[in-house]
């Protein structure tokens, strides 16, 4: 009994590979993928801005939120994951796929799909704290806000090539502003238990 013990252990500590606790932990390849979608986002630029100028809006990404120091633990990861959430599913969408090139679409999504995964360890212990629902709740309203004016505008402008252009640049935005807050949560210590 104590060897099958000591051997179902033994896979679970190597199911979670080398350095990664049983806790939360942002890896390095968290943080590649994060720049990875970036620069999968840079690629899909099909058009010169200057023809969609006239088509900029402030869609009031809450960056002081996800950039500063206000949030604490549970709040940063629950904005993390409902940012990563939200703009996964504003990608994978048959309008945006109608917009973009498939290959870089389906990289992109993917990529936040992994992350996502990521943050699910994360937010699982995170989610049974008491009180926790209350103290998250303002900032995840925002940022489901900010994705919601989002969606609406793509809507008036019909999904117009020149508003997916517009969205792709405001989202370059937010996901930098989340890797940022990422980074911090990282420099933390790395496991997020620790906070």
């Amino acid at each position: 009994m104590a060897f099958v013990l000591s051997l179902l252990m033994a896979l679970v500590l190597v199911s979670y590979g080398p350095g990664r606790s049983l806790g939360c932990y942002l890896s390095e390849d968290h943080m590649l993928g994060a720049r990875e979608n970036l620069r999968l986002l840079a690629r899909m630029n099909r058009l010169s801005p200057h023809p969609c100028l006239q088509d900029r809006k402030d869609f009031g990404l809450p960056q002081e939120m996800v950039e500063g120091n206000q949030l604490q633990k549970d709040q940063a990861i629950s904005v993390l994951h409902e940012m990563l959430q939200q703009c996964l599913n504003l990608f994978y969408t048959e309008h945006s796929s109608a917009a973009w090139n498939t290959t870089l679409l389906e990289q992109l999504c993917t990529g936040l799909q992994q992350q996502l995964e990521d943050l699910d360890a994360c937010l699982g212990p995170v989610m049974g704290e008491k009180d926790s629902d209350m103290g998250r709740m303002g900032p995840i309203l925002t940022v489901k806000k900010y994705f919601q004016g989002i969606h609406v505008y793509l809507k008036e402008k019909e999904y117009s090539d020149c508003a997916w252009e517009i969205i792709r640049v405001e989202m370059m935005r937010a996901l930098s502003s989340s890797t940022t807050l990422q980074k911090r949560l990282r420099k933390m210590g790395g496991d997020l238990n620790s906070l």
